[in-house]
């Protein structure tokens, strides 16, 4: 399994509606971080869906390393 690539070593701060699903990039390719582009074809990476319980913000992942899914859970500071 190859390493993702490494958007940035902070998270992204997204204002999620609740009800609405967003689909986080895994890969770290795609050029509309932190959401899927299409840009993991023909890697081992997909997106990652996140339905959003309530209306709020939402820290997703830029390392792409977090043992939470799609939400940090701190992983970039040990990067």
């Amino acid at each position: 399994m190859s390493n993702p690539t490494i958007t940035q070593k902070a998270p992204f701060a997204v204002e999620v509606e609740a009800g609405k699903s967003y689909w986080w990039c895994s890969c770290g390719r795609s050029k509309g971080q932190p959401f899927c582009d299409g840009s993991h074809q023909g890697t081992e990476f997909g997106p990652v869906e996140y339905k959003a319980e309530k209306d709020g913000t939402v820290y997703f992942c830029g390392c792409k390393h977090s043992g939470n899914g799609s939400l940090c859970d701190g992983s970039h500071q040990r990067l």
